[in-house]
């Protein structure tokens, strides 16, 4: 492929630092909001002002959320909410249609602007590895259940290029059991204007946040399709086996084999 020539270059580098400037005003904006309106707000207006802002960001970045099928929605009942793990796009698409409590890893924490946010929002974070983190994180889980929320995880722990799903980490699951709340499989994929995998979204390896944002920004719109599947009943299941029919329901809405299911 023929390089560009410079003025289309600079163009395009100019479109790009437009929308990291919107980018960075949307981020204060949240900021502002959460500092400001969250201690005083109540749960639902909380939530709407999370379901916006998401929707707001997305935008911006020129991602279109698309529900499938186009009749499906979020149930109004507390759920246990799982899904696969392609990028840190995919808690803006789930908030964006149903804001919800997620449980992320604690690095997270300490991303500039975005980390706070997502602490001031409800996120719980968790140090992978640690048991005694494990356990808090998992009452915190029953109590927010039983609280009557929408808390969700991405039980691969970690991201994965889009055509593949990693096994799921089934610890967690056992507060769908405790709480008797059932699971909610959402399956994630991003497509270009043609439908296929777009590429623009990976966050995998050691790729950055930061690096990743200019790639979104500078890549063609996607589409983030999200797949609200049937609820799984968890009272009197064992985790192990709801983490493996929940896994096998992504697999099969993304149509990927469904080998390999829970650990």
């Amino acid at each position: 492929m023929a390089p560009l020539p410079a003025q289309e270059r600079r163009a395009r580098g100019a479109v790009v630092g437009i929308r990291l400037v919107r980018v960075i005003l949307h981020l204060l904006r949240g900021l502002a909001i959460c500092a400001l309106l969250f201690p005083f707000a109540g749960a639902a207006l909380r939530e709407r002002r999370i379901r916006s802002w998401s929707a707001g960001l997305l935008a911006i970045l020129r991602v279109r959320v698309k529900i499938v099928p186009e009749n499906s929605s979020f149930p109004a009942l507390p759920a246990l909410v799982v899904a696969n793990h392609v990028s840190w796009l995919d808690v803006f698409v789930i908030n964006a249609l149903q804001p919800c409590r997620f449980v992320a890893k604690a690095d997270i924490r300490a991303w500039p602007a975005l980390g706070w946010l997502c602490a001031r929002a409800g996120t719980i974070f968790i140090a992978r590895g640690r048991q005694r983190e494990v356990r808090r994180v998992y009452q915190g889980l029953v109590n927010g259940l039983r609280a009557g929320g929408h808390i969700a995880f991405f039980p691969e722990g970690t991201t994965a290029m889009q055509g593949n799903l990693l096994p799921f980490h089934a610890n967690l699951f056992e507060a769908a059991i405790e709480s008797r709340t059932p699971v909610l499989p959402c399956a994630l994929r991003y497509v270009d204007a043609q439908g296929r995998l777009h590429p623009g979204v990976d966050f995998v390896g050691d790729t950055s946040f930061v690096a990743s944002l200019i790639t979104v920004l500078k890549t063609a719109p996607v589409t983030a399709e999200l797949a609200v599947l049937p609820a799984i009943p968890a009272a009197g299941a064992h985790r192990r086996e709801l983490a493996q029919q929940a896994r096998a329901a992504i697999a099969q809405a993304l149509q990927l084999p469904a080998a390999n299911g829970a650990s």
